[in-house]
């Protein structure tokens, strides 16, 4: 500084170099604040330009006709909306499943839920093939129970699918739990107090085995020569 050599030559005031001095802080103070000013002006325009240029690939893609895309390869059953429509986030446009994986929900009363296992064979039976027997396996069992239904639902996979297959078709299904060969059977219908049966000798005591809905496996106590009866209602 200029005051400040003469100041030190001991010429001038002391109050002109303060004076001097004050101005030369005042104005480095300034330059300070126009600096920071301009760096964060500059920052504001880079932020202002990306965001411009988002807005701008955003209005792009907004114009411009696009295909949505299944994330898995499939075939599509359903399609809920229809062109011109306008849709939200989380509203389901298509229903879009397996074209050769197909699943048949059985509902499975809580006796017979401990029986099955993963792998077991279903014999299935659909109301649009009635002649038709197709068979699956047990896929997946859900543990949990549906309390209005009183049931445990099990997911079978086909293992020969019919030919033309919907969403949706009705049947009925028969699961395999446990297979034998040369075994005597009578109906369930038969069985009187749960361990005999009519017969020409009357009520003679049975030992029985596994038994369904429909048919009772006969152990010992008649043969397959035994005539037996159904007991009067």
């Amino acid at each position: 500084m200029r005051q400040k050599r003469l100041w030190d030559q001991k010429i001038g005031s002391e109050a002109e170099f303060e004076v001097k001095k004050l101005n030369y802080q005042a104005s480095a103070n300034t330059l300070e604040q126009l600096q920071n000013q301009y760096q964060r002006t500059k920052n504001n325009l880079r932020t202002k330009v990306l965001l411009a240029d988002n807005s701008f690939e955003s209005a792009m893609v907004n114009t411009k006709d696009f295909t949505l895309t299944s994330k898995i390869n499939g075939k599509v059953y359903a399609i809920y909306k229809k062109e011109g429509e306008i849709i939200t986030l989380q509203q389901p446009l298509a229903s879009v499943g397996s074209a050769s994986v197909f699943v048949v929900d059985l509902l499975v009363d809580e006796v017979d839920i401990v029986k099955l296992k993963k792998g077991q064979k279903v014999l299935i039976n659909l109301d649009a093939y009635e002649s038709r027997v197709f068979t699956g396996r047990i896929n997946k069992i859900y543990p949990k129970k549906d309390e209005r239904t009183q049931t445990f639902k099990v997911e079978a996979v086909f293992e020969e699918a019919p030919r033309i297959l919907y969403p949706g078709l009705a049947g009925e299904a028969n699961i395999i739990v446990s297979e034998s060969e040369n075994i005597l059977t009578i109906p369930l219908e038969y069985l009187i107090d749960g361990n005999k049966v009519k017969t020409d000798d009357g009520l003679k005591i049975v030992n029985v085995g596994r038994k369904n809905m429909v048919e009772v496996e006969i152990l010992s106590g008649i043969d397959i020569n035994t005539e037996i009866y159904r007991p009067e209602q």
